[in-house]
């Protein structure tokens, strides 16, 4: 039976972002409840290892991180609900959230961490080898490309600088984009057309990411030009989709002021929103990050402001 409660702090997410703000919200005695959604613990649950988080020399798997943070927020009495918020009403007092489950949450402070996702090109093969040399993030997994051969997909400024990143570890990195020029900027497009490691793969959609999850992973792509229709098979072992990431603000509507393709607006060094008392942190808002590290870091603030927000 459907149920409503009330509480003073509600934590939308469960990335970094989230589970930070639980943990100093928890500290704060605020008794937070932090609002899993579809994918408890974030993007970091689908990664496998997690080279650049600090604390870890060795490194650490991505679910294993999410689980510590989990249980951390937990020791200071942060409850976890595992349900999804499919509707928000941010301007009555207090804010009133409705559940996939049917229960009702009101709260007097919300801190909405519900992350960004990545777009993926929709093949069988790309979601099999996710996390087996299919990667939506260059920063979080080139390192593990040292001297190989890999693709990036896309055509825009990210798939652009991406590209020029992962060039400081691999030893080619073939940019494979639909169209036969870059929508990028004309710097970047310069800056990639002047790398030796940059093989553009003009007019040309991958068909198939080849490779199994079990033996090595990618083995290579199979591409096909959308002019002439002819395939071709391309040998490498790291695939990077570079074609935009999502913010998961469907459910807010148009309550809150967002930009760049739903990414909520927040007040300059804060994580404040328009609304008093509405809070955002992680890739909710932060659209040139987008790292584990710098969601913690945003999580923090949120969770300082709310509880300030509530003293008052």
């Amino acid at each position: 039976m459907a149920k409503e409660t009330h509480h003073r702090l509600i934590i939308l997410g469960s990335g970094p972002a989230g589970y930070t703000a639980a943990i100093y919200a928890g500290r704060a005695n605020l008794k937070p409840i932090l609002i899993q959604g579809m994918q408890p613990g974030g993007q970091l649950t689908t990664t496998t290892e997690v080279d650049n988080f600090p604390g870890f020399e060795h490194g650490i798997q991505g679910p294993e991180l999410m689980e510590k943070m989990r249980a951390q927020a937990e020791r200071f009495d942060a409850t976890m609900v595992y349900d999804t918020i499919v509707a928000t009403d941010l301007k009555t007092r207090p804010m009133r959230l409705t559940a996939d489950s049917g229960d009702l949450y009101t709260c007097d402070a919300l801190i909405i961490a519900t992350g960004a996702s990545a777009r993926w090109l929709g093949l069988e093969s790309e979601q099999k080898l996710k996390g087996f040399g299919v990667s939506a993030c260059a920063t979080c997994d080139g390192f593990f490309f040292r001297g190989q051969e890999i693709a990036v997909v896309g055509g825009g400024n990210t798939a652009a600088e991406e590209a020029i990143f992962l060039t400081h570890f691999a030893s080619k990195v073939y940019l494979v984009h639909r169209r036969d020029q870059l929508r990028a900027e004309k710097v970047m497009q310069d800056k990639v057309r002047d790398n030796p490691k940059i093989v553009p793969v003009w007019d040309s959609v991958i068909e198939e990411i080849l490779g199994e999850p079990g033996q090595g992973g990618v083995s290579g792509i199979r591409v096909k030009n959308v002019k002439t229709g002819q395939s071709s098979e391309l040998p490498l072992t790291g695939v990077f989709i570079a074609i935009g990431h999502s913010p998961n603000t469907a459910i807010f509507g148009d309550q809150l002021e967002t930009i760049d393709g739903g990414y909520l607006v927040t007040r300059p060094d804060s994580t404040a929103t328009a609304i008093p008392g509405v809070f955002a942190a992680g890739d909710v808002q932060d659209r040139h990050y987008r790292q584990a590290v710098t969601a913690a870091g945003t999580g923090c603030m949120a969770a300082l402001e709310a509880e300030r927000f509530l003293a008052e």
